[in-house]
């Protein structure tokens, strides 16, 4: 079936009310014509009747991507982040929209909806929760660095996901990791909300990957930033707040704990204050890096700082020969030429005055 037709049925479904076929038939449509927005943002509209909301705004951020004037798109991806509280995201696309469309008065109104929520969050006066029941407490510092969500069930779909994800985080920013190994650039849209991570992967011949959270916590969009590397795809999240983030996606009846900062002595506890004082990290692991490398050492320390160096610099052929040589003569030969030691054993030699000997168990 063409997708034309296909996007004809979907339609037809959709005045029906039966929003899960309507998706699915614009899925298999999409699937034949990859590049058609119109298909996007219109399987957008149909994933806002399912309430399926971060899908919704994914849709349409593809469908703008395909299509940055296709109006339409811009409206579907305003209404389903009003639904997840992304006031300012959906203002902003809302903006773009009317724009587009002067005269529609759906944006009017659902831009002047967002005003008046922004402003309400904004009048909100800070939650108490010293009296809030269950508490959650912040966990202690000594946790692993990485938390790895892939059994928590973080991801959009039911189904094992097809690329695996950790984070962990700082006081001011949360990195997630995702492993897909040697995927283009260009193949991989990130796209960041108030609230809301949108990640899409698609490679030629295979299913697209989609990782769209809600958040834990706010974000600054215009902070964030991402890196595709040849084994992962990193993302880094500037928090809105400095608030401990005890998983990486919102949960209604999680509690926000921001952690006080409290002194020894006879001094009363200091809290954090609305502008805390900003850390540059990368500065600081820059700085730990120099000083790791200007570091003087002694004796065995600094020759093992130097082989350390040499094997950390070496091309391939160089690590197998220092291996080889090291594991088969027993810790007593190092050697960096592979065409000396790959045809052979290499033999143990001991210091003068002192003899190899093979210990039998």
């Amino acid at each position: 079936m063409a997708a034309s037709d296909l996007e004809t049925k979907a339609k037809e479904a959709f005045i029906d009310d039966h929003f899960e076929l309507a998706v699915d038939l614009y899925t298999q449509a999409i699937a034949l014509s990859p590049s058609n927005a119109e298909l996007f943002a219109d399987r957008a509209q149909a994933n806002i009747k399912l309430r399926n909301f971060t899908e919704a705004v994914a849709d349409a951020n593809k469908a703008i991507e395909l299509d940055p004037k296709i109006a339409k798109a811009y409206l579907r991806k305003g209404m389903a982040c009003i639904k997840l509280e992304e006031y300012q995201t959906a203002k902003t696309a809302l903006e773009i929209g009317a724009s587009l469309a002067p005269g529609d008065s759906r944006f009017t109104n659902l831009i002047k909806e967002c005003d008046e929520r922004i402003a309400e969050e904004a009048e909100e006066p800070p939650k108490q929760l010293a009296d809030k029941a269950p508490s959650i407490v912040a966990p202690p510092n000594d946790l692993p660095p990485a938390i790895d969500l892939s059994s928590q069930g973080t991801t959009v779909s039911s189904s094992k996901p097809k690329y695996r994800h950790e984070f962990y985080q700082k006081p001011e920013e949360v990195v997630v990791t995702i492993f897909a190994k040697g995927i283009p650039a260009n193949n991989v849209v990130v796209d960041f909300g108030e609230q809301i991570l949108s990640v899409t992967i698609e490679v030629p011949g295979e299913e697209a990957y989609h990782f769209q959270p809600r958040l834990f916590g706010k974000i600054v969009p215009s902070k964030c930033r991402y890196e595709v590397m040849s084994t992962k795809i990193e993302i880094r999240l500037a928090k809105a707040d400095t608030v401990h983030w005890t998983s990486l996606e919102f949960k209604r009846d999680a509690v926000v704990v921001q952690k006080a900062n409290v002194s020894s002595g006879n001094q009363k506890p200091t809290y954090p204050s609305s502008k805390p004082k900003r850390v540059d990290w990368d500065k600081l692991e820059a700085q730990v890096k120099k000083e790791e490398k200007e570091e003087k050492l002694d004796g065995d320390a600094a020759l093992n700082k130097f082989f350390r160096e040499i094997y950390k610099d070496a091309d391939e052929d160089t690590r197998r020969a220092m291996s080889k040589s090291f594991v088969e003569s027993n810790g007593t030969v190092l050697s960096t030429n592979w065409k000396e030691v790959g045809s052979k054993k290499v033999e143990g030699s001991a210091p003068d005055g002192m003899e190899v000997k093979k210990w039998e168990y």
